[in-house]
């Protein structure tokens, strides 16, 4: 079984094309997050974690049958490395696209330039909900990681759905911050795992992706030329080569054959 997780602001529909190239060979899900796509709105007030959002990943893993090729973009890859490491026995190999585990930066000697960085943005994002200059913070948020003039290219009902969203946003932006996990408890992760990156990676994933693949036992790294952050929508044909290579590499039970 394939297990996609996806960006913030996104929703299960950006793994469409990775899930068509699959075809029948494997089951396929992309489980949205909180205030996601179809998913429910986050309940919970402002307390909230990765644990909080990857419970119903977890359930669906738990449900399953065989092993799980999970994998994460950006917000995504953080739920997901929080999931591998809950259900490690279960995962068959993962693959996150620079996933936006922002709580290394602050375990990594030379993190604290990227992370100031995307507290900035954080921050301004905050401030611009907090004087109800939504439009303004979704900007911010959607121009950092998709380049200048980002936001101006989306269509306005999306431009309007991504505003009805940013407070979810904060919470995810917290949780990011405030996860515990230390970086060595993924030193005894051992499936296969391959960290993708855009060659134009913004500093905080960019440092994320390029220390990543010296912690996990069995990890490689791969980068997508002329991409940056959100290179699974800007450059499918090469993400989705690279995952399905990987996921065809790794050991599973969760293959299942076409008719």
């Amino acid at each position: 079984m394939v297990v996609a997780l996806h960006c913030s602001g996104s929703s299960g529909s950006q793994w469409r094309s990775l899930a068509v190239k699959l075809g029948r060979r494997f089951r396929f899900a992309a489980p949205e997050h909180y205030d996601s796509g179809a998913s429910p709105t986050w309940t919970g007030g402002d307390a909230f974690t990765l644990a909080d959002e990857a419970a119903r990943t977890l359930a669906l893993i738990d449900a399953a049958e065989g092993g799980v090729h999970l994998i994460g973009h950006s917000y995504g890859g953080g739920v997901a490395l929080h999931v591998a490491l809950a259900r490690a026995d279960r995962i068959a190999s993962l693959t996150l696209y620079e996933p936006s585990a922002f709580y290394l930066l602050r375990q990594f000697g030379d993190g604290t330039g990227a992370l100031a960085e995307i507290k900035a943005v954080a921050d301004a994002v905050s401030a611009g909900v907090r004087r109800s200059d939504q439009r303004h913070a979704a900007k911010r948020f959607v121009d950092y990681w998709g380049g200048a003039g980002a936001w101006d290219a989306i269509r306005p009902p999306l431009q309007d759905a991504l505003i009805r969203w940013l407070p979810k946003l904060l919470l995810e932006f917290d949780a990011l911050f405030n996860e515990q996990t230390p970086w060595s408890a993924y030193t005894k992760f051992h499936a296969p795992t391959l960290i993708i990156r855009g060659e134009h990676a913004p500093a905080p994933t960019r440092l994320i992706a390029d220390t990543l693949p010296s912690i996990f036992p069995s990890a490689r790294r791969a980068v997508v030329s002329g991409a940056g952050h959100m290179g699974p929508l800007t450059h499918p044909t090469e993400v989705d080569a690279l995952i399905i290579e990987h996921i065809e590499h790794a050991p599973s039970g969760a293959k299942r054959q076409a008719a």
